[in-house]
């Protein structure tokens, strides 16, 4: 454990997310004896991943070093590698490389993985986003599909390449499928000699009623319409039934179709984390049907006081007693809170302050709802842009996003439209 710094409870925290690393960040700056654990080096804007899949931004720009960011705390030890299994008994963590940690406190914040609702095969041909590295894969396979249609001679062959299917009409696929469309409707319009990329054929599917079933429905609507208008297909009630390499299975009522594709993206589902599984057998704990753990009211394991659950892999109750949601607003609030419940700042329940949900569509289409207010067009489009920009973790970043944007936003280009390759691999 680090030495150093003042005296007081050894604090592990698994994951450098939103929620681990904003409880570090309070921890840290209290002399804290503290250890940061995380597979990764650097901590994800995941709410930009899209814009990287779609070569709106590099990597680079929605990442920052969590070396870098907790740098100032001298308590604070930060260690790349994995848990991988906790002992309750003996209060311990045990790491991937063989290390071993012990704890006075434990901060669960590994957050979660795409979930293929059991079908694991889908895997494969369905390509989630949740990491850099599929972020880049979405990237590979998009760009890629329109080189190869560039050379097609076949005509059928040629279309199923120039046909895109995103499963999973919630904020990530929403705007999965609008940065698509715009890529090919603007970005890409006069790139291509043989193909005509404002012809690419862009389908959202989504098994529930309607499009962010969380947002109100007017938003839901409107949010369909910028989508439409942008030249994105959207089918509702639509459930997938298979997915392989050249299709997507579909059933709408009592109806079945086939949908021919060469690009399915899988924007539908997450699962809790690996180490969250092991946390959830090793304590007993009770989950949902969406596999989070219930936290008692100041997220804290029932019968493990010391352990507290935070992020995606929390069921915690809101002010109506559905469950918060797992986004980046809720992990973050809930690492401060519960940083200052260890320092014993804080006392009472966690209480979320829901200051409204955003979700983009395209160029000056966006849809916002602050409660009170809801808003929808250009005025939450800007609201969404500098909200995101806010939240970046790096002073730097914010500078290069900002940048990155204005240029993309006047010449309607996205510079980061590489295409590595590797010898032997598939463009």
């Amino acid at each position: 454990m680090p030495a150093g710094g003042r005296a007081g409870p050894r604090v592990v925290i698994v994951g450098g997310g939103f929620g681990g690393l904003y409880a570090s960040k309070v921890l840290g700056a209290a002399g804290v004896p503290l250890t940061v654990v995380d597979p990764r080096n650097f901590h994800l804007f995941q709410p930009l991943l899209y814009q990287v899949a779609t070569g709106g931004l590099s990597p680079g720009d929605i990442a920052s070093p969590i070396r870098s960011v907790l740098r100032r705390h001298a308590s604070t030890v930060v260690w790349r590698d994995e848990a991988v299994d906790v002992a309750p008994r003996e209060r311990r963590v045990f790491l991937r490389g063989g290390a071993v940690l012990s704890y006075d406190r434990l901060i669960v914040a590994s957050g979660s993985r795409t979930s293929y609702f059991g079908r694991r095969e889908w895997e494969a041909a369905a390509t989630g986003l949740k990491s850099v590295e599929d972020a880049l894969r979405i990237r590979q396979r998009v760009l890629g599909a329109f080189e190869r249609a560039e050379m097609e001679p076949d005509p059928a062959r040629r279309e199923v390449l120039l046909t895109f299917v995103v499963v999973g009409g919630g904020p990530t696929g929403v705007e999965l499928a609008g940065a698509i469309a715009e890529l090919s409707r603007t970005t890409m319009a006069r790139d291509f000699r043989a193909i005509d990329p404002a012809r690419t054929r862009i389908l959202l599917l989504e098994a529930g009623e309607r499009l962010l079933p969380v947002f109100p429905p007017g938003l839901s609507a409107r949010a369909r319409r910028s989508l439409e208008s942008l030249g994105v297909e959207v089918r509702t009630g639509t459930m997938v039934t298979d997915i392989g390499a050249a299709h997507v299975g579909v059933q709408s009522g009592d109806e079945s179709a086939a949908i021919p594709t060469a690009t399915v993206l899988w924007a539908a589902g997450v699962t809790v984390s690996a180490f969250g599984d092991r946390v959830a057998g090793r304590f007993g704990a009770e989950r949902d049907r969406a596999g989070r753990l219930v936290v008692r009211a100041d997220l804290s394991l029932p019968g493990h006081p010391e352990v507290y659950v935070i992020g995606d892999l929390a069921h915690a109750a809101g002010a109506q007693g559905r469950p918060l949601p797992g986004v980046a607003p809720v992990a973050m609030q809930q690492g401060r809170y519960v940083a200052r419940l260890i320092l014993g700042r804080e006392q009472g329940p966690f209480r979320y302050r829901d200051k409204g949900q955003l979700a983009v569509i395209g160029r000056h289409a966006a849809v916002c709802d602050l409660g009170r207010a809801r808003l929808a067009g250009r005025p939450a489009w800007f609201l969404w842009l500098f909200v995101h920009i806010a939240y970046l973790i790096e002073y730097d970043n914010k500078i290069l996003v900002l940048v990155q944007w204005a240029y993309n936003y006047f010449t309607r280009k996205r510079g980061a439209r590489l295409i590595t390759h590797e010898p032997g691999a598939d463009a």
